[in-house]
């Protein structure tokens, strides 16, 4: 799928892409930081039908619930043919006991046989994340392993 990327001098930059249904869709880099979420009208993909103003934080979380599900989608894909092994998608919230705290603080694979194999944070795919990876509220684990092991790891991000 193309991105079109379009200087708005004096404003910033504006990426969209088009939509099946031939509407466009994108956001708005303000130079000074501001994002906009923009969508186009119907009938003329250079005027805008709709733009929602995000901050910093709400562009990560709608970047997290859009990227997310697609990296889960794909890791089931690839796990349908290892019966007993799933993929979740576990939050790290702001009363976890691992915020700001690294991977290998958790003990995930020791303690519960369960692996994370990514992080999804502000948009941005971190795979494979290593022991020094540390984490931070509102990064989206996606993890893989038994529906035991995956239990028991939304418990210790939740409890410790």
């Amino acid at each position: 799928m193309n991105v079109d990327v379009t200087a708005l001098p004096g404003i910033g930059v504006r990426k969209d892409f088009q939509l099946r249904s031939g509407r466009w869709i994108g956001v708005v880099d303000h130079r000074d930081g501001g994002i906009d979420l923009i969508v186009s009208k119907p009938d003329d993909p250079d005027s805008c039908a709709a733009q929602v103003p995000l901050t910093q934080d709400e562009a990560s979380v709608l970047a997290n619930l859009l990227g997310s599900p697609q990296l889960v989608a794909k890791l089931r894909e690839d796990h349908r043919d290892l019966p007993g092994i799933t993929t979740r998608q576990l939050p790290i919230g702001e009363d976890s006991p691992y915020e700001g705290r690294t991977l290998g603080e958790t003990g995930m694979r020791t303690r519960t046989k369960a692996s994370i194999v990514a992080v999804m944070r502000a948009g941005q795919l971190h795979p494979s994340p290593g022991p020094d990876f540390t984490f931070t509220a509102d990064d989206i684990l996606v993890v893989v392993g038994t529906p035991d092991g995956l239990e028991a790891a939304a418990k210790i991000l939740t409890h410790g």
